[in-house]
């Protein structure tokens, strides 16, 4: 029976979060971005949203237009170096020496965030009166809480424009704070599903082994198109996440990387380079050995007795014994 698949279509997306990220990604990249680097980042929004957001931000003088051998950047002005708290300086106005001493601080500690304690021992203010600052900047929506993946209890503060890091999250793979084991298996099982799809057409194509290998790899845009038409996520993946999956699936051995070089503006090239992706089948299994920890480690030579890196606090190692 046929496979029936279901393409959802992406919600539109607020114009301000575009701007705003667009913003964050100058500011990660201060030489400049091209728009093939705002279509990485966002490959979910259309080019008509992404040239309707880079022109409004050029018509604020937010943004610089320059020519390189690339071809078009983007770049931050120099004036907004500083960071988004002039877009905010209306807002500030009527604010006290401590709380634009407390915003400065929150803002320094960007998308990360920063711990209120942490906010007391550089402001060395009192931590009632900083919880008093707090409520009234996230009243103002100038800051944000947002709680922590790393610590249950604990929030870190933010400018409110800001999206937080993946660190501080944990990215589409947290839900409440809670890890999705489940989630996570269902994606490393239909990432593989595509592309042994793709293997096996390429091997029923009867054309020669040179031209069926190549045939048979997928890049990482190909996958994440193929994932985001199942519908099997509530959260809005991106490419990054989905070379995540790829790469815990290269560590069990089931899929191989290439990397290719591309031409500039192919869909899913980063600097004029491509990944590439495809099944494979192991000739042999793996002996005992290489299913240890050990076999599997990309950190292997760099582990050794007394270092960062040992196999006496090596928490896979004790898993796989306990085991």
């Amino acid at each position: 029976m046929a496979e029936v698949k279901v393409k959802l279509q992406p919600p539109d997306a607020d114009p301000v979060e575009i701007e705003n990220r667009i913003i964050e990604l100058c500011h990660q990249f201060p030489h400049g971005i091209t728009d093939q680097v705002i279509q990485n980042e966002m490959p979910h929004i259309e080019a008509q949203q992404r040239a309707v957001a880079i022109n409004r931000l050029l018509s604020m003088g937010q943004l610089d237009l320059l020519r390189s051998n690339t071809g078009l950047l983007y770049r931050i002005k120099d004036s907004q170096n500083a960071g988004p708290v002039s877009f905010f300086l209306s807002k500030m106005k009527g604010s006290d020496n401590q709380e634009k001493l407390v915003y400065q601080i929150i803002e320094d500690a960007g998308n990360k965030g920063i711990w209120s304690r942490d906010i007391r021992y550089k402001s060395n203010l009192p931590l009632t009166e900083i919880n008093k600052i707090l409520k009234n900047l996230e009243s103002k929506k100038l800051i944000k809480a947002v709680k922590s993946v790393a610590a249950s209890k604990k929030k870190v503060y933010m400018l409110y424009n800001l999206q937080p890091d993946r660190s501080v999250t944990g990215g589409a793979w947290y839900s409440d704070q809670d890890f999705e084991s489940e989630f996570v298996e269902v994606l490393n099982q239909q990432c593989f599903k595509f592309l042994q799809t793709k293997a096996e057409t390429a091997r029923e194509s009867k054309q020669n082994p040179m031209i069926q290998r190549n045939s048979s790899f997928a890049s990482s845009h190909e996958v994440w198109k193929y994932i985001c038409e199942l519908g099997i996520s509530k959260v809005e993946l991106s490419m990054e996440d989905i070379e995540t999956i790829l790469n815990t699936l290269i560590y069990d051995g089931k899929v191989e990387m290439t990397i290719i070089a591309a031409k500039e503006g192919t869909v899913g090239s980063v600097d004029g380079h491509m990944k590439l992706y495809r099944a494979v089948n192991p000739i042999i299994p793996p002996t005992g050995l290489v299913r240890t920890p050990c076999g599997l480690c990309p950190v292997f030579d760099d582990c050794h007795e007394g270092g960062e890196i040992s196999p006496s606090n090596c928490i896979y190692m004790t898993e796989w014994l306990e085991f």
